[in-house]
């Protein structure tokens, strides 16, 4: 293997680039009807999304390309972080189950819980306290301010 294809076989930001790349582009693909300015239609969103990740992949990638390759380019897990994956997976998981059976704010809460203690360093107090706060605020960005019609806690009415 030459010395430029070693070069890339360590090259992170290099694919990270790449994928976002592609992604922005598949997302163009599916841009339909974008409408103007004044009344965007319903690609307008998903287009700029796409534009704007196609533009940071490729800076991302000539920032792999131009850099000189980085000892943590080749640094590889010593330990499996089961325990971190599973939390991660199972916060989305639980906020679509208690979204649907619990409302907006027991599935804030839990989905904020159960990732944040997926962090090996974190704190049942530190996570809690994020939960608490990112609740808050969300029901409050997406109930009061947004207007979303998502209940605060099914079956509970204010």
């Amino acid at each position: 293997m030459g010395p430029f294809l070693r070069t890339l076989a360590h090259k992170r930001d290099l694919y990270a680039g790449g994928v976002m790349t592609l992604i922005g582009a598949l997302a163009l693909t599916q841009v339909h009807s974008i409408g103007t300015l004044m009344h965007m239609g319903p690609g307008f969103f998903p287009m700029t999304l796409g534009v704007l990740l196609v533009f940071l992949g490729v800076l991302i990638a000539i920032n792999g390309l131009t850099s000189p390759p980085d000892q943590g380019d080749q640094v590889e897990t010593k330990k499996n972080e089961w325990w971190g994956w599973a939390c991660i997976i199972a916060g989305p998981i639980l906020f679509m189950i208690l979204g649907e059976y619990g409302g907006m704010a027991p599935a804030t809460f839990a989905c904020v819980f159960v990732s944040a203690i997926g962090d090996r360093t974190a704190t049942w107090k530190g996570s809690l306290i994020l939960a608490l706060a990112v609740t808050f605020f969300g029901v409050l960005l997406f109930s009061y301010l947004l207007k979303i019609p998502f209940p605060i806690i099914r079956g509970f009415t204010l």
